[in-house]
């Protein structure tokens, strides 16, 4: 099973990109994600959400 969270270093690697970039990616939905009223966590993000915004689902 899948764990419902990625990482930036997770992010990075889909994205082929800079951990930085992956955490600046992150910062802004989980920024979303807490104007939708969710609980979000600093160096990580909903993997579902994160595959829908991309258009990776």
């Amino acid at each position: 099973m899948e764990n419902p969270v990625i990482t930036a270093k997770e992010v990075a690697d889909i994205l082929h990109c800079s951990k930085s970039k992956a955490y600046g990616l992150i910062k802004r939905l989980n920024i979303e994600l807490q104007q939708k009223g969710k609980i979000t966590l600093h160096g990580a993000t909903s993997r579902k959400y994160f595959k829908e915004r991309l258009y990776l689902a």
